[in-house]
């Protein structure tokens, strides 16, 4: 029995692949962070610019009137007021600048809110 034990425990072989194994998942590991990093970032960007894109949509319209011989429509029209969060103008000057943050995102906790011993 004392001889199976020293030969265990000097028995080497393995080593080496099995670190050399750990250190290389580890770099693989570290590598497909990156990658996952770089790929939110991207899919990130590319979200704010479609909610830039959409928030910039004029829903304004306008049809005139028709007169015909024996019959009249009156036109129709609808302009599209700014949100609270745009600026007048378009572009990125302010509410979509991604330098700037978020900044049609309004959060207001006060005195008398859900869960305060006042309600």
């Amino acid at each position: 029995m004392k001889n199976l034990v020293m030969r265990l425990w000097r028995d080497e072989a393995g080593f080496v692949v099995s670190t050399e194994l750990i250190l290389i998942a580890t770099i693989l590991v570290i590598g497909v962070i990156t990658g996952l990093v770089t790929i939110r970032d991207a899919v990130v960007t590319e979200l704010a610019d479609v909610a830039d894109a959409i928030s910039e949509v004029n829903q304004s319209y306008v049809w005139g009137g028709i007169t015909a011989h024996c019959a009249t429509t009156s036109g129709s029209t609808f302009v599209d007021q700014t949100d609270f969060c745009e600026t007048p103008g378009g572009g990125r000057s302010g509410d979509q600048d991604p330098a700037a943050g978020a900044q049609c995102v309004d959060i207001c906790l006060g005195v008398g809110t859900l869960g305060s011993e006042d309600d």
